[in-house]
């Protein structure tokens, strides 16, 4: 046992005495300084702000198509990228949003289109995917979906 305690404590001195090389000359003042540039601009991030965060339809007749735009801006301080934007379901699809680099202070837009579904109350949420710090944005579609009046009603005995 004792041989085993000193060959492992000959071979550490031997590992640590040979590096005799000083590893802060190796340090380049160029490299220091784009690291601590890059350093800065990962803490900035773009914000996306939406002129409406919600749109209400309003009554609207079963399968009747409706569509609104909402616009946005990104107010931070680095370029805003949309990746994607989704539908909670397949009866409301957004469009037309520009997958270039928003420059801070730049505007864009997209579409939503709603077809109709469902009954009463509806509610859909839109969820965009951009590099801002949370990732994820959402804006919201509501309507009232008043019965189709061509829909046969059941017959009551």
């Amino acid at each position: 046992m004792k041989k085993v305690i000193l060959g492992l404590s000959v071979l550490c001195l031997v590992a640590f005495t040979s590096c005799k090389e000083d590893a802060t000359k190796k340090i380049s003042e160029a490299n220091v300084a784009k690291a601590a540039e890059r350093d800065a601009v990962a803490s900035k991030f773009p914000v996306l702000e939406f002129d409406k965060k919600e749109h209400d339809f309003g009554e609207i007749e079963a399968k009747t198509q409706v569509e609104t735009v909402f616009k946005y801006k990104n107010t931070g301080e680095a370029p805003l990228v949309i990746t994607d934007i989704k539908s909670t379901c397949g009866c409301t699809v957004p469009k037309d949003w520009s997958r270039e680099p928003l420059a801070p202070g730049g505007e864009g837009q997209f579409t939503v289109k709603f077809n109709g579904s469902g009954t009463n109350k509806v509610s859909k949420t839109i969820n965009i995917t951009a590099n801002t710090e949370s990732g994820r944005e959402s804006v919201k579609i509501t309507a009232f979906v008043k019965p189709d009046p061509n829909k046969a009603k059941p017959a009551q005995s």
